[in-house]
Formats: structure tokens, C-alpha cells, sequence
């Protein structure tokens, strides 16, 4: 596998198309050496993450939720609520780690994305 940097350019386009394209760039899916057991080693570059098309109802009915384990440990944040608290880089950020496999390379290939507003 050689060391390949992809540019994204998110400006118009939805959040999730521009994420599936993320992740399986990340993931190596895209190079005929493919293997799943190894982590893909492009980097992959998303810029103009400002300026994606996002509805102003996915903005306030999306929750992002994270649970700690206790009773009433749910917590739950608006799409609205992490733009404004981390940008939109984070938004981003949740929804290609959320398409990449749940194991060990997950952070690996994390390594590799870079995202600019």
C-alpha cells in the first residue's frame, strides 16, 4: 500500500455522503491491495466542512448520545448544540467514526483524517 492524501471538498454536498466517502478512503477500500485486517494508510483531507448542505430540522431533532453506564447516565446533545460548542469538524468527525469498523484499527485510520473549516 502507498501513502496516498485525498482532498474532500464538503462545500455543498450532504453530510453523509461526504462521510461514506471519508471512510472507505480511510478504510483502504478503494486500493486493490485491500485487506481488512490492516489499516488503510491514506490520508484523507475534508475542507470546507462550513459550508456543507444541512437542513435546519436535522440541525435540531439530531441527538448524539453517550451513556456512562449508571442508571440515568444518558446524555444527550443536539446536532445544534456541538456545531456551536466544537464546529462543524466535530459533526464530521462522529459520523466517519461511527462508519468505520468498531475494532482496534478504528483509531488508527482516525489518525489520518484531517478536517478544515
Amino acid at each position: 500500500m502507498t501513502n496516498q492524501e485525498h482532498i474532500i471538498d464538503a462545500e455543498g454536498k450532504s453530510l453523509g455522503r461526504v462521510a461514506t466517502e471519508a471512510a472507505i478512503l480511510l478504510r483502504g477500500k478503494n486500493d486493490a491491495t485491500f485487506e481488512r485486517h490492516i489499516a488503510g494508510t491514506a490520508k484523507v483531507k475534508v475542507i470546507n466542512a462550513s459550508k456543507i448542505k444541512l437542513l435546519n430540522n436535522k440541525l435540531n431533532t439530531k441527538y448524539y448520545k453517550h451513556y456512562s453506564g449508571y442508571p440515568g447516565g444518558m446524555k444527550k446533545e443536539m446536532m445544534a448544540q456541538v456545531v456551536t460548542k466544537k464546529g462543524y469538524g466535530e459533526v464530521f468527525r462522529k459520523a466517519i467514526y461511527g462508519m468505520l469498523p468498531g475494532n482496534k484499527l478504528r483509531p488508527l485510520m482516525m489518525k489520518n483524517l484531517t478536517i478544515l473549516d
